[in-house]
């Protein structure tokens, strides 16, 4: 009976993880390009009490086995890189990505990290840069009397000044993974290349595979609400369910322990 415990506390302890994650999810369905993880589970070791197929009888063997499993455990967490939802903001500086592909931006290491929150700014210097400061890769300059910019699908980065004289100050680049589930996430929106993800390709959006830029606009989380509430509650249902088996397990002892005599 002490298996059961055991195999329950396991089914509880995954439960507790996938609200863990459900609830990251839903805390950043306002992130600007987020995506969503799931987790997945797999069964663990089984205890084989007799074989499958094994001879129950001279010249006869059994059409199966038994075998008790041991429960549950979190195998991996993957993020669905499915595209969110892309919502004008009419600033010239925030850039979405339609399809495939991230942002490259420089750490004050020198290392590179991947984005796909496309709300860009300009430093004190012009430089093209994230929220936290960090500059886009590879790093784009605009004068300091531009007036105007505006972005090409491209990632042309097109600037007027007071003239109405306009040019070609750079081009955004973007980074492509054969495993882009395999980043690693390290908060403030940045991913970063591991062993799983592959090296990154890097090229020109609207080609070879990449995804086009739109500026004036920005993604949304592609969280969707109902999916994850939905998700909450059956995490929610499934530790309930693995607690009334301890529960059980223990009202099952204690009654064998009381015809026992002890």
């Amino acid at each position: 009976m002490l298996k059961a415990f055991s195999t329950a506390a396991t089914g509880m302890s995954a439960q507790q993880m996938m609200v863990d994650v459900t609830a990251n999810n839903l805390a950043n369905i306002n992130t600007t390009g987020f995506k969503r993880s799931q987790i997945d589970f797999q069964d663990l070791l089984y205890i084989k009490m007799r074989e499958f197929g094994s001879e129950t009888s001279s010249g006869v063997t059994s059409p199966g086995g038994l075998e008790v499993g041991s429960g549950v455990r979190p195998a991996s967490t993957v993020k669905v890189f499915t595209e969110g939802e892309l919502v004008n903001t009419g600033r010239s500086l925030d850039i979405a990505i339609a399809g495939d592909g991230f942002f490259q931006m420089t750490m004050p290491d020198g290392t590179i990290k991947y984005t796909r929150d496309g709300s860009l700014q300009l430093n004190a210097t012009g430089a093209i840069v994230n929220a936290n400061g960090n500059i886009l890769a590879p790093s784009i300059t605009v004068p300091t009397d531009a007036v105007g910019i505006e972005i090409g699908k491209d990632g042309s980065v097109n600037v007027s000044d007071s003239t109405g004289a306009q040019s070609v100050v750079g081009t955004i680049q973007l980074a492509r993974f054969a495993n882009p589930s395999g980043l690693s996430s390290d908060g403030n929106n940045l991913l970063a290349e591991t062993p799983a993800s592959g090296t990154p390709t890097v090229g020109t959006a609207g080609e070879s595979g990449f995804g086009s830029l739109e500026g004036g606009f920005l993604e949304k989380s592609n969280i969707q609400m109902v999916s994850e509430l939905v998700n909450l509650i059956t995490a929610q249902r499934a530790y309930e369910v693995n607690s009334r088996a301890i529960k059980a397990g223990d009202e099952m002892l204690r009654n064998a322990i009381q015809i026992a005599g002890f």
